[in-house]
């Protein structure tokens, strides 16, 4: 990049370099050492670590990006996290925040001397130690970088209503293939000039992965700027491998990435309007493994596949390879970087910023120490009027959608919470948002366009992945969020709630890191009422994915109606460091509590409803139980049926809000001990189990107990199709008819009064089928059916 004025004086290039080579230093010390760090004696296979793990190909790259941001943030006074994107960087952003002193200050006994670099050095992909990637162990993260795609969506998601951040994301030219990272690009036709802040995403071009070439690396100069170009970026290209060239025109790029960056903003806020604008970037083309080393048993290294992970391998089996990686620490000459204590000196030192200008220390990075609390109306005001169990409702997520309307409207001075959603806000019932506010959209519209304006609380793009990286790194930030979805296609993003449970329950471990508002899921439009999508769209496995990781972190909740809905939701967006999924109808349906009752319920997450049940002071016969809004319908209908055709028959009935209730304490906090999950289901009644899910999730959860052996669970076993309401109950056996004949099977005393309503059920089954064949739709009772109270 050729410029007549030099940014660097020649003495601020020398100490950029040798800043850069003492990160460097550290980073091959990590791989590598586990004594002698600053080789004051002589290097021996003694002090190399038994078994070399770590990554050192991305490294340098990023180690070299650190110091050129270090410079930036302290000339133009920036406000500024990193987001290391490639996989396996851990050695640079551990290295950088040491040298900057922020990883002492959280770890005091990695000192900032000879013992507490050999001590970082120990501790890197050590067993008892800290992982090969920008972990959460390591300050200045919010993005582990394990699993690649996911850095630009989330540094996007920490810039929305962070009008002073800019973070800059480092993004891997091997992550740089993936659906999510491609998608990603797209964010800036999302952020908002004059309310959020920027990114700056620096594509790192260092040409291989594990054992490949990358793509971008290896298509045009021109076709990759027209690539980029065409997302909507301004591309500054840093090329090369000369040391000193590249200092100089880094700095280049990057002074003028900030100052277009700041022009864009201070334009957009003087005139109240801003028109989408081209955000800078910067490709940085460098060597893979730069500054390692060239050549081992005849095979080039740097600049190529080979400089991936550990470029010398195994010095105790190798003759050769012990002098081999001498020469290579040596080359970053410690002796001139460090003093005799061990201290970075004091000329290099003064490069990093200082206190939460530093990268490492940022408060955005550690968003727990920002969060604060929501402000929240009071969810009883929004109640649906209940006057009698079994009253039509309108949709319970409608009902919902007022009352997250009016989150939206409370917290409008603070702007900390937003709806994020692929396109399905209106679909899955929450038009009510629009009432207040629109989406966020900065690219263009045209006449007929509905809720599109540059300021928004609403983020929407049909990219799963997209949103919930966003919804991460706003959450990860120190904000509120709620991620509303189609139930089968949250799956997308199976892998992005596995990595962020990942980060919570690490992060619950680490005593300076503060926790966050919790990861909300609203799964609406569920497999129950997909009748008209058909089966790609009917899936309730989610679920059983989020019971999967660690119960200290994950809550599951299915509200059966629309007042329990309000009362979940307020728990779920005042709660900390938990992933809480709730799944919910959008459909009419019938209402079964009042609010008091449905408060009372919820707060028990499981319990008896009287109202429906006829077992007076006596024990039951059967455990009606049912967990989800639909299952818990056809439960109450399946009573109806028996209470009339088995007026005798004591029916308990038991519904389910709180999944995770079904398992022992001893595994999950909200478990039941053993004697009240026996007061609710009996020791040794059946009980006949209606379940919004695949059936053999209840049976995991409550297979310890006393009367498992008597639970019967009925819920989705992969039928179905295009198709009536009912029949996709129908046609999984969760229907109303087969949960009472499932009665009369089970309670052999029924006699021949069971047998002949069995009967009459099985025929009520072939009415079902062909009427629906001839109609088009669910039989008149079962359409108009309602809830009736007991004859006194």
């Amino acid at each position: 990049m050729p410029t007549d004025h030099k940014t660097l004086t020649p003495d601020l290039l020398a100490r950029m370099d040798a800043y850069w080579r003492a990160a460097n230093y550290l980073a091959v010390g990590q791989i590598y050492l586990g004594e002698n760090p600053l080789l004051r004696r002589p290097l021996a296979l003694a002090d190399v670590k038994p078994m070399l793990l770590g990554h050192w190909g991305t490294t340098p790259g990023q180690n070299f990006i650190y110091v050129h941001l270090n410079r930036v943030i302290k000339k133009y006074d920036l406000n500024m996290i990193y987001v290391s994107g490639p996989g396996h960087g851990g050695p640079a952003v551990v290295g950088n925040t040491y040298l900057e002193g922020t990883y002492s200050e959280v770890y005091p006994d990695i000192s900032r001397d000879v013992e507490g670099l050999q001590k970082l050095f120990r501790q890197f992909s050590f067993p008892g130690g800290i992982p090969s990637h920008a972990s959460p162990e390591c300050p200045g993260s919010i993005h582990e970088g394990g699993e690649l795609g996911y850095s630009l969506s989330h540094s996007f998601g920490a810039a929305f209503d962070n009008p002073d951040l800019i973070v800059a994301c480092i993004v891997g030219d091997g992550e740089a293939e993936t659906g999510p990272l491609a998608t990603a690009w797209h964010s800036n036709k999302f952020l908002d000039p004059m309310t959020d802040g920027a990114v700056l995403p620096i594509l790192h071009l260092n040409g291989y992965k594990i054992a490949n070439p990358t793509l971008l690396a290896r298509i045009t100069r021109e076709e990759l700027d027209q690539l980029l170009r065409g997302y909507g970026w301004t591309p500054l290209f840093v090329e090369g491998s000369d040391p000193a060239l590249m200092h100089e025109a880094m700095a280049t790029a990057l002074d003028d990435s900030v100052e277009q960056i700041c022009k864009i903003q201070q334009e957009a806020r003087a005139s109240g309007h801003a028109v989408r604008p081209r955000w800078p970037m910067i490709v940085l083309d460098s060597p893979k493994g730069w500054t390692g080393p060239k050549e081992v048993d005849g095979l080039q290294i740097e600049g190529t596949f080979r400089a991936h992970q550990v470029p010398i391998k195994d010095p105790a089996t190798h003759p050769g390879h012990l002098a081999l990686l001498d020469d290579w620490l040596r080359s970053y000459r410690a002796e001139e970087l460090f003093d005799e204590q061990g201290r970075l000196i004091p000329e290099l030192a003064e490069l990093a910023p200082i206190g939460t200008r530093r990268m490492g220390a940022n408060p955005h990075a550690n968003g727990g120490q920002l969060l604060r609390d929501l402000h929240l109306p009071d969810f009883r005001e929004y109640a649906f009027k209940v006057p009698e169990p079994g009253v039509p409702g309108i949709g319970d997520t409608i009902v919902l959608g007022m009352f997250l309307r009016d989150v939206m409207k409370w917290n409008e001075g603070q702007r900390n919470f937003r709806v994020f959603g692929p396109d399905e806000t209106l679909s899955n019932g929450l038009g009510a948002l629009f009432e207040f506010t629109p989406r966020q959209w900065d690219a263009a519209t045209v006449e007929g366009d509905e809720f599109l304006e540059p300021t928004g609380r609403v983020m929407e793009m049909l990219s799963e992945h997209q949103c919930e990286g966003w919804l991460e790194g706003y959450l990860l930030t120190g904000r509120h969020g709620l991620f509303n979805c189609y139930e089968a296609f949250i799956h997308i993003v199976d892998s992005m709630f596995n990595q962020h449970a990942k980060w919570l329950k690490v992060t619950s471990t680490i005593p300076w890191r503060r926790n966050i508002a919790s990861l909300n899921y609203l799964l609406a439009s569920h497999v129950w009422r997909q009748d008209h999508n058909g089966f790609t769209h009917q899936d309730p496995g989610f679920i059983d994915h989020v019971v999967n990781k660690k119960a200290e972190i994950t809550r599951v909740y299915l509200p059966p109606d629309s007042n329990c809905l309000l009362s979940v939701m307020d728990h779920c967006l005042r709660s900390r460091h938990y992933v809480n999924v709730v799944v919910a109808g959008k459909h009419p349906a019938p209402q079964w509590l009042t609010m008091d009752a449905a408060v009372k319920h919820c707060i028990k997450g499981i319990g008896i409803w009287e109202w429906a049940s006829n077992e007076g002071d006596e024990a039951p016969d059967v455990v009606m139980a049912c967990c989800g809004d639909v299952p818990t319908l056809e439960t109450l209908a399946a009573v109806s049926i028996l209470r009339e055709h088995l007026p005798t028959l004591k029916i308990r009935v038991v519904n389910v809000v709180d999944l995770m209730r079904l398992q022992p304490q001893s595994e999950h906090p909200h478990g039941l001990i053993d004697a009240d999950f026996d007061a609710l289901f009996t020791k040794d009644k059946p009980v006949i189990f209606a379940f919004h899910g695949y059936p053999w999730l209840v049976h995991r959860l409550s297979y310890r107990r006393c009367n498992h052996g008597n639970i019967h669970v009925r819920g989705y076993k992969e039928e179905g199709t295009i198709t009536t309401p009912f029949d996709m109950t129908v046609l999984n056996d969760l229907d109303r008819f087969h949960l009472a004949m499932d009665v009369v099977d089970r309670l052999p005393q029924t006699g021949d009064r069971g047998l002949a309503l069995k009967r009459k059920l099985q025929g009520k089954l072939m009415e079902h089928k062909k009427h629906i064949r001839l109609h088009g739709q669910d039989m008149p009772e079962i359409r108009n059916w309602r809830w009736e109270a007991a004859p006194a």
